[in-house]
């Protein structure tokens, strides 16, 4: 089983960052676990929609802050990509406590740093589900400039660049005009609790390219069941982006669906019913088929 580096200290389980929420489930389905994770800048709010449609249906879910979010422009540059993996990790002890079962799901970088738990833990993990991963910023609204961000750790090592931020354009990941326009005020308002920071650090996309990195080099380490959803017309992560999973997951079972009328922001965006639905549908076979074969996880 890889392991990843440990040079990262870890929070203890006990502390519990201001901005997480735990949905605690009801009956039977309340003994799954499901352990949602934001994006790159982002924040817990981009995933209440999807973490309360799962709620609904009886899960237990714990939707995580990373380490360095929900605050400044330095918080996230001091934090590096194990600090984040590092946050969910203590997410899913926390969750685990709870649960039966876990599962782990991410938006954006999110499903990337999904990914890489579900690789480090295996028997833990019972399905990930990846929504819009990233592992290139190479969509269609992407600046020019960000095809070269191959040479920001020469930056970095050079000591140029760490009040440097790159923007994203309209749209911003969202295809519904309403719902940007909203989400785009309290970006320019600086309320990045709601809604995220609006640009993303050169050294923090540093990290994220080191953590895309390892993930696709262990993706065949990666040994359970996966459901992918993205934007067939995704803005900041082209579709090339899923299949990467689809196409080195040689050991897992991987489904992909591919949605039609949404932008990268899918849990919020017009489709997001469908991602629930999509999700809550992947839940359920993957319990049913293991509580039938005797093979479910154990915390």
């Amino acid at each position: 089983m890889p392991r990843f580096s440990e040079r990262a200290v870890c929070l203890p389980s006990t502390e519990v960052p201001t901005h997480e929420y735990l949905l605690e489930g009801q009956g039977e389905a309340g003994r799954t676990g499901i352990l949602l994770v934001h994006g790159l800048t982002g924040t817990p709010n981009e995933m209440r929609v999807l973490a309360r449609g799962l709620n609904n249906q009886g899960y237990t879910v714990l939707a995580v802050q990373l380490a360095g979010h929900c605050g400044t422009l330095q918080d996230l540059v001091g934090t590096s990509w194990l600090d984040w993996l590092c946050s969910v990790r203590r997410g899913a002890d926390v969750l685990a406590r709870r649960v039966d079962r876990v599962f782990v799901g991410g938006l954006s970088m999110g499903a990337v740093l999904a990914l890489a738990l579900a690789q480090e833990r295996p028997k833990q993990i019972a399905g990930v589900l990846a929504l819009s991963p990233v592992f290139r910023h190479d969509g269609w609204s992407m600046p020019c400039y960000t095809k070269l961000s191959f040479l920001l750790p020469v930056f970095r090592w050079l000591g140029i660049g760490r009040h440097s931020v790159f923007f994203e354009r309209a749209p911003y990941g969202i295809k519904d005009e309403a719902l940007r326009s909203r989400v785009v005020a309290k970006m320019r308002a600086g309320d990045s609790v709601a809604s995220g920071l609006p640009g993303n650090p050169w050294w923090s996309v540093i990290e994220m390219r080191k953590l895309s990195a390892s993930v696709l080099r262990r993706m065949e380490a990666l040994s359970v069941p996966c459901l992918v959803v993205h934007a067939k017309n995704d803005d900041i992560a082209s579709v090339s982006n899923a299949f990467d999973i689809v196409s080195r997951a040689r050991f897992a079972e991987v489904h992909l669906h591919l949605l039609n009328n949404s932008y990268h922001m899918i849990t919020i965006d017009r489709e997001r019913r469908q991602v629930i639905d999509r999700a809550v549908a992947f839940v359920a076979a993957v319990v049913g088929r293991n509580q039938h074969t005797g093979l479910d996880h154990v915390r």
